[in-house]
């Protein structure tokens, strides 16, 4: 599968943005990350134009936890997109691109005092309110700076979604958001209305994540809509925005079927539309989706070298397994061992042959890090580049110094240019946080 400005050139090689990606391997050093900037362009486009075609008052917020640097602000500016944010870094990196804070949405089910502060501070659009605790934490400090803050609620709706169990985030037994099925939430509202320092302006819910059907997300909205009616009719508040979050999973491997953008978009604002009506709202609601996986997970794909190819015999059962090693994995791609994730593969420098070998493709890692157990490629030897498809989402993000390997660099890449968006850590980085006190000299 290719996607995106994907082709096979001339030479017979993987190209993305115009770029070979043997020519990216041997400029940049590998593992490298590789993101299709054309590709991301497209989807944030797709996303605006297919929700607001079907209503007008949308706003698309990209999720920065996918994958966040400052050239991604910038390039979400750019689209207009707004942008969510979980962490006073993932905020930090957002002020250093000049992101309009006020299109800012603070997440997180845990927000420090330092960060909540710099929520105040730089004065970013929404601040997602977790729990009660929190609530009150940031009345108290929002009425000591002279602040008033608007905040979201975070909701648990009870939607049990079909997904991998550590993805799962909207069925009632979860560390996220306040239960609206047990009376927390409506009480979490009327404690919001008596603080001074908060302004309550909507209402928030995620239900999962890699969602390749609609029913969670169709299954959550009347329960959020409902719960809008409920506090009006309690309180007389009218709640301006509903928040569906995000959650639209992408084609990792061939069987996975997604919707499209336009058909999400048009299946959850006809929900949406549908439960307003019925529940008879004294308003229309923003509405507000939280894309991040859709957007960046089909334009970025990690460039490998191969160091090793070993040919394994299996005693209790005829023939051998072989393992294809690279200079990565688990640092770069924890994924696969943290819930399983599954990835394509190809021979970037052989992109142009059939795929006629099953291998293994593990990392160099102490641990049995394998990013793909049985990946169908071409013909395979030492020195060859290895592409992994889909990995924009949730893997530079998530990459670590495990085995103090240096975390890699981010190519971005259209119309046959390449810049570097990450540089690559160098040995010096790996050790510049390092104290070495004074009674070990």
């Amino acid at each position: 599968m290719l996607f995106g400005t994907q082709t096979v050139n001339s030479k017979g090689h993987l190209e993305i943005g115009g770029c070979d990606t043997i020519e990216l391997a041997e400029r940049f050093g590998t593992p490298l990350y590789v993101m299709d900037e054309a590709l991301i362009r497209q989807n944030c486009r797709d996303y605006i134009s297919a929700f607001k075609s079907q209503y007008p008052n949308t706003t698309v917020t990209f999720a920065g936890k996918a994958f966040l640097t400052t050239a991604m602000c910038r390039i979400l500016q750019q689209e207009g997109m707004s942008l969510d944010v979980a962490s006073g870094g993932e905020l930090h990196t957002a002020m250093m691109a000049d992101f309009p804070v006020k299109n800012i949405y603070f997440h997180g089910n845990f927000k420090s005092d330092e960060e909540l502060r710099m929520a105040l501070e730089t004065g970013v659009g929404r601040i997602v309110v977790d729990n009660i605790h929190e609530l009150e934490r940031l009345n108290a400090m929002a009425l000591q700076m002279g602040k008033k803050a608007d905040i979201m609620f975070r909701l648990t709706p009870g939607v049990d979604p079909h997904t991998h169990r550590m993805i799962s985030t909207g069925q009632e037994d979860t560390k996220f958001g306040i239960n609206i099925k047990n009376g927390d939430a409506l009480n979490a509202v009327k404690r919001a209305l008596e603080c001074p320092g908060v302004t309550l302006r909507g209402i928030h819910c995620h239900v999962g994540s890699q969602l390749l059907d609609l029913e969670s997300h169709i299954g959550a909205i009347p329960i959020m809509v409902g719960f809008a009616k409920q506090v009006f009719d309690e309180t007389g508040t009218v709640i301006e925005e509903i928040n569906t979050g995000g959650g639209l999973g992408i084609r990792y491997i061939d069987g996975q079927v997604p919707p499209t953008i336009e058909t999400f978009a048009q299946t959850l604002v006809a929900s949406f539309l549908s439960a307003v009506e019925s529940f008879g709202l004294p308003n229309k609601p923003k509405l507000i989706q939280e894309p991040g996986r859709s957007i960046v997970g089909p334009a970025g794909i990690t460039l490998y070298s191969v160091g090793t190819v070993k040919r394994v015999s299996i005693v209790e059962e005829p023939g051998y397994r072989t393992y294809v090693i690279v200079d990565g994995g688990l640092s770069d791609n924890p994924r696969p061992l943290m819930y399983e994730a599954v990835y394509d593969a190809l021979v970037a420098n052989k992109a142009g042959e059939k795929a006629t070998e099953t291998v293994t493709i593990s990392g160099k890692h102490c641990e049995t890090d394998t990013l793909i157990t049985d990946a169908m490629i071409a013909p395979v030897q030492t020195g060859d580049t290895i592409a992994i498809q889909c990995t924009g989402a949730y893997n530079y993000a998530m990459a670590s110094n495990y085995n103090r390997l240096r975390r890699s660099a981010v190519a971005l890449v259209k119309d046959g240019s390449a810049d570097v968006i990450v540089r690559r850590q160098t040995l010096e980085d790996l050790t510049a946080c390092d104290v070495l006190p004074d009674r070990l000299a």
